[in-house]
């Protein structure tokens, strides 16, 4: 399995405070990573670090072997390195296939334009995409009527329909009613069988990221604390009583 994403020796601080020291870790293509560890770890830091929006102090970062760590956020997003967030960024006031079509890089600039200028192409590959997450009955209803759940399903479609080859994922499932989130694990499976798109996910819900991953790091305290399969994680004593005792 190849490298999509190589961190070595990433550090980066606030004012005095660690936030990530010196850490290391694969993500390999085609594959689920997952990222856990109890809150003030530094996941979100070092997710935030991947994707270009704060420079981190030493280490590299390399996406398909070219070093990003110099870029920014619209630069890595164009080699194909996406993220979603723990809350979403949607536009309430847009319908589903207007948030589509926002989301294309060459729209970006264009907000306050009409929407006549794109293909035909471009609204089928949306209704396909809304079709894909279960919203494509709901496709012009406004987006902020929607719940927080079908939202983050709207910004998962989002994502995708920039194509990326890797996609970040912080939280998931996070504010999502239960019986929404076995949908979007099947989904979010999906994505990566049939799109063959590399997923590495942040999440605290151990039963969603045990069944997703095939492979798993840990961080406590901002430095890598371990990193194995599911089944190995599940039964190291440092993660044991680093996280999963807390609960």
């Amino acid at each position: 399995m190849s490298t999509v994403i190589e961190v070595r020796n990433v550090s980066k601080s606030y004012g005095g405070v660690v936030a990530n020291k010196d850490v290391s870790m694969d993500v390999h293509s085609g594959g689920i990573t997952g990222l856990i560890g109890p809150n003030g770890s530094g996941k979100t830091t070092l997710f935030n670090s991947i994707v270009g929006y704060h420079p981190i102090d030493s280490g590299s970062i390399k996406f398909e072997n070219r070093e990003i760590s110099k870029l920014n956020v619209p630069e890595i997003a164009r080699l194909g390195l996406l993220r979603t967030f723990q809350q979403t960024r949607i536009y309430g006031e847009m319908n589903g296939v207007e948030n589509m079509l926002i989301s294309l890089p060459h729209r970006k600039m264009k907000l306050i334009e009409s929407f006549g200028g794109n293909s035909k192409e471009e609204y089928e590959r949306a209704d396909h995409l809304l079709e894909f997450v279960g919203l494509y009955e709901k496709r012009f209803l406004r987006s902020g009527s929607l719940s927080f759940g079908q939202q983050k399903l709207l910004e998962f479609a989002m994502a995708l329909m920039n194509e990326p080859s890797c996609l970040l994922l912080d939280e998931p499932t996070a504010g999502i009613n239960p019986t929404l989130i076995n949908g979007l694990i099947d989904r979010l499976k999906r994505a990566n069988s049939e799109f063959g798109i590399t997923l590495f996910i942040i999440e605290h819900n151990m039963r969603v990221i045990m069944n997703m991953a095939d492979h798993i790091y840990c961080l406590a305290h901002g430095e890598l604390l371990a990193e194995g399969s599911p089944d190995q994680i599940q039964n190291d004593q440092r993660v044991i009583d680093a996280y999963l005792g807390a609960h």
